[in-house]
């Protein structure tokens, strides 16, 4: 009998190896599988071996969180969240990964409750990081702010959360902004013509005595910047503070149109009835109109603004633009060539003249080529000035001395696109094809989403079907 009590006990031990230890070598062959793959960044097969050897080996549990940051990084978001919802516990890593897997399938929600999880086990900038975009999206500014502070907190170098953060800071403490703008800037030369310019605006404001207009300055510098989201904060804060003004109301109309959100026009509306002598919310009324395609309307702005303040060239201009669009070339001629008589030393009122002359193919012999040479007279080295005498020379039919001008500007200034783009034009004029296809290609792969791209992809659609 004492035998038998023995044997039993062998033969369930012998009996079960011969059952799980095969189950337990292929797990953990998986997991070495799994590894391979991972480092080899081939992780559709790392994400299959991780998820095989969790099953094989269910007392390791951080083998469901491996298998959801490989599927993570194999750009499957839906299968991540799925392996991290089955990991019994998960790191400060694998919360962060789960955040960003469900960021990646647009649940913004679980994607910060995941995050805020991570943070409570450590802090890690990358997480911080997904906070801020979320928070920008979101378009809760002060919970940006914070989190960008703490991102800094652990990641003091990285530049582009300096600048992010001195731009919030513009609108919610301006006193604060300018250091994190010039650290930026110092670090990052890329940031110096956006910072350059929110220092004149912070500094300019500093000395305005009304809180409220200080908004309105710092909101319209934002938009200079193309910060069109935190100049629509800028210039609520400007109405909040002061619900009488004209221009805030106004400013806020034209940075909801540039921001993507829609409307103004009520903003616009009310600019107007508190103030309809404004010159600034005339042009800015104009500037809706212009974009609505309400040419008549855009004519009636400007000329109320040129009759509240009628020695300032701007608006002749922009009568002269607003006259071109409705198909009064005489009026439009007319009021050009008024802006230049107002202000004869500024190169842009010539320019402006000249470049209606060669776009509309009027008056180029007695106006238009004069006038770009004046326009280079006063500014030699402004690049859209000797631009558009390349212009007016194509215009007028003088081709060899627009290719040379065109080439003298590009050779100076490549960036300037729309040189390349007239002197596609030149080309095409002279019959060299190919050299007008590949000037109209380049512009088209440098500017693919701009104005100079579009015009390019047109004139290769109409002229190289």
């Amino acid at each position: 009998m004492p035998n038998k009590k023995i044997v039993v006990p062998v033969t369930l031990t012998v009996l079960l190896a011969a059952i799980f230890l095969p189950i337990i070598l292929v797990g953990y062959f998986s997991l070495k599988q799994a590894e391979s793959q991972f480092a080899a960044q081939d992780y559709l097969r790392a994400a299959d071996s991780f998820e095989q050897a969790a099953r094989f080996l269910p007392w390791r549990d951080d083998l469901w969180e491996k298998a959801g940051i490989a599927a993570f990084a194999n750009g499957d978001a839906a299968e991540a969240i799925d392996f991290f919802k089955r990991a019994p516990t998960l790191s400060a890593e694998g919360w962060m990964w789960l955040g960003y897997s469900y960021y990646a399938t647009g649940d913004s929600v679980s994607a910060t409750n995941a995050l805020k999880e991570s943070l409570k086990l450590n802090q890690l900038p990358s997480v911080y990081n997904l906070l801020v975009v979320i928070y920008r999206q979101q378009k809760n500014w002060t919970a940006e702010r914070d989190s960008l502070e703490n991102q800094l907190r652990l990641d003091a170098g990285n530049t582009h959360a300096r600048y992010r953060l001195g731009l919030l800071l513009t609108v919610l403490e301006p006193e604060q902004a300018l250091t994190n703008l010039m650290l930026a800037s110092s670090l990052n030369p890329e940031f110096d013509p956006a910072v350059q310019t929110l220092r004149a605006a912070l500094n300019l404001s500093s000395t305005q005595p009304d809180a409220s207009q200080q908004m309105v300055t710092l909101g319209r510098a934002l938009g200079l910047v193309q910060e069109w989201d935190l100049s629509v904060a800028a210039f609520e804060k400007a109405i909040a503070l002061d619900e009488k003004n004209a221009e805030a109301w106004a400013w806020l109309g034209e940075a909801k149109q540039q921001s993507g959100g829609g409307g103004g026009r009520a903003e616009l509306d009310r600019a107007v009835a508190l103030d309809h002598t404004s010159v600034i919310v005339r042009a800015l009324r104009g500037l809706y109109w212009n974009r609505q395609g309400k040419y008549p309307q855009m004519l009636a702005e400007y000329l109320l603004a040129a009759e509240y303040e009628p020695t300032n060239p701007t608006w002749q201009a922009e009568i002269g633009n607003a006259y071109m669009k409705r198909g009064d070339l005489i009026a439009a001629l007319t009021a050009y060539q008024n802006a230049t008589e107002l202000a004869p030393d500024e190169s842009t009122y010539w320019r402006l003249l000249a470049v209606f002359c060669a776009e509309n193919g009027v008056h180029l012999e007695d106006v238009g080529l004069p006038a770009a040479q004046k326009a280079v007279d006063l500014a030699p080295d402004d690049p859209s000035v000797l631009d558009a005498l390349g212009w007016a020379y194509l215009s007028s039919g003088r081709y060899a001395n627009a290719e040379q001008t065109l080439l003298d500007v590009i050779e100076r200034f490549p960036d300037h696109l729309s040189a390349h783009i007239h002197l596609a034009m030149t080309y095409l004029a002279q019959g060299n094809r190919a050299a007008a296809f590949d000037k109209l290609t380049y512009v088209q792969s440098a500017d693919p989403n701009g104005a100079n791209g579009e015009m390019a992809g047109w004139l290769l659609k109409h002229y190289f079907p």
